[in-house]
Formats: C-alpha cells, structure tokens, sequence
C-alpha cells in the first residue's frame, strides 16, 4: 500500500484535507498522513468542507513531523512554499512533491464569507490527488 505524507507548515487545513481526501478517494491503494513543521489546531471549516463530501476529519489533530520520525513514505507531498523550503530530507526510495495550494484560512471574514474559498481549495486539492495519484473520482 502507498504512504503518502502530506506537509504544511500549520497542519491545520490543506494538509488535514489532503490527508482525509486521499484516504477517502484511494482508500485500500494509500494509506495518507499529515503534518505540520509545528503543530496548531484543525481548522473547523477544514472539517466542514469535507463533511460536506462525507469525509469526517473531526477525530484529526495537529500534528509535527517529529511524530513520523523514522517511518518509510512512499512521497512527501509539500502544499506550501513554507513546507517546502523546510522540508527535511527524507532517505530511502521516497519522492518528494512540492504542488502548492492558496491557503484559505488566511482569508477574513466570517464562516460564510470564507466558506466559498474553503470549497475552492479542497476540490483543486481533490482534484490534484485522484488525478496525480489515480483514484477513483
């Protein structure tokens, strides 16, 4: 099974909604994780826009790359510039992929305000991993 890492800098939104839309799209074909290069919160409307495609990532956290010391991954997917630039180097047959993505949480306003923004960003972000990684639309 592939072992994909996904990284942001606050592993709170784009990487928490990769990580639950690839187990969700390639399931029983990658098993995904996410991290941040430090840890905050889950962002709720992270959560939200994926409940909306009936992926729960409620149960998440943030999460370190300290946590994935020492574990194999078949790539490294990098989706900010921050990450990328920070990324340490992973050893051993793993590709690293830098493919980023606009940051919604940096948008002001209210829920309903950012919401169109949150949608946005989760379906590029869909969108880029069944077509790069080969899953089921």
């Amino acid at each position: 099974m592939l072992r994909v890492l996904f990284l942001c800098t606050h592993n709170s939104c784009r990487s928490q909604m990769a990580e639950g839309l690839a187990n969700h799209y390639l399931a029983g074909r990658c098993e995904a994780f996410s991290a941040g290069t430090e840890a905050t919160r889950v962002n709720p409307l992270a959560a939200r826009v994926l409940a909306e495609l009936g992926i729960d990532i409620s149960h998440h956290r943030s999460k370190t790359l300290a946590e994935f010391k020492g574990q194999n991954f078949d790539h490294v997917v990098t989706l900010c510039g921050d990450a990328n630039e920070t990324c340490p180097l992973f050893i051993g047959g793993t590709q690293r992929i830098h493919h980023g993505f606009d940051d919604p949480s940096r948008i002001k306003g209210n829920d309903e305000a950012v919401l169109p923004e949150f949608r946005r960003v989760r379906d590029e972000i869909k969108s880029w991993i069944i077509d790069y990684f080969g899953g089921a639309s």
